[in-house]
């Protein structure tokens, strides 16, 4: 989603290219050396605007590793509270990647339940974050395409 947000930014900005390749077709012009700042006929407020839109899309991909770091935690949270609700026997637990215990199965559906309940907390916030990044992004994006337009 991120990625397309400044995609008809890109495309505006590709036309800008095309007409300096009209106007710097000339003798001994070498493009390689012409640095072109696609969005330098752009006022500054707009330049502005569009490096903000670009660093919050930063921020609301990094939001949205987060999330899918914390749905994978809980999708094997709950298998391990299913596996253990399956279990009649004995228990261990690794604790550190390093020791092992023996342990109850209440123990480790307490703990299991616990941290389930910690990390549907942290995607509900997630969800929040996402939303309001959601928004700030259409509000300055709608109002970037205002100005270029």
């Amino acid at each position: 989603m991120a990625k397309e947000s400044t995609r008809g930014l890109e495309d505006e900005t590709n036309s800008n290219e095309d007409e300096c390749d009209e106007e710097c077709d000339h003798e001994g012009h070498e493009h390689s050396q012409h640095v072109h700042n696609p969005f330098g006929n752009l006022d500054e407020e707009t330049q502005r605007q569009i490096q903000e839109l670009q660093m919050i899309e930063q921020a609301f991909q990094q939001l949205m590793m987060q999330k899918q770091a914390f749905q994978m935690e809980l999708t094997e949270t709950e298998q391990i509270l299913k596996e253990v609700e399956k279990t009649s026997g004995e228990i261990s637990r690794i604790i550190g990647g390093q020791v092992i215990i023996k342990t109850t199965k209440e123990e480790v559906k307490e703990t299991m339940n616990h941290k389930k309940q910690l990390i549907d907390l942290r995607l509900k916030n997630i969800e929040k974050q996402e939303k309001d990044f959601s928004e700030k992004i259409n509000s300055i994006r709608e109002e970037i395409m205002k100005k270029i337009q």
